[in-house]
């Protein structure tokens, strides 16, 4: 069985790298991309176990992302969950309302908490396999 995939959409490449590190060291398999249409471009050929979401990018913003997806009979099963530094209660609403499972504020999330949410999320509560 192939290793669950990661899409992390996310315009900061340093944060996206380190954040990638850290899943492929957990056995995931990690896709990058660094504006939403570039995610759109990758979710044509490849359907991810669970997207983590920047909302503010260039080109097109996680929420004109979450738009498209939802849309999509063939995305919309894809899990979303956002990572910003949008932080108001109407952008998580406006998230969640637009298909998103979680939404996480980058100021008030480190980077270990962010990696072990996601692998949370695909392999279950228990954590990664050991």
């Amino acid at each position: 069985m192939a290793n669950p995939a990661i899409l992390i959409v996310e315009d900061d490449r340093f944060l996206s790298t380190i954040l990638k590190g850290k899943l492929e060291k957990d056995g995931l398999t990690v896709l990058q991309a660094f504006d939403g249409s570039e995610a759109l471009n990758i979710l044509k050929n490849q359907k991810p176990n669970l997207i983590l979401l920047d909302l503010i990018m260039p080109k097109m913003s996680g929420f004109e992302l979450l738009q498209t997806m939802s849309a999509d009979p063939e995305l919309n099963q894809v899990p979303v969950v956002i990572a910003s530094n949008l932080g108001q209660e109407s952008d998580i609403e406006k998230a969640k309302t637009l298909g998103a499972v979680d939404y996480y504020v980058k100021v008030r999330t480190s980077i270990d908490e962010l990696a072990q949410m996601v692998k949370n999320i695909v392999f279950g509560k228990a954590g990664a396999p050991q």
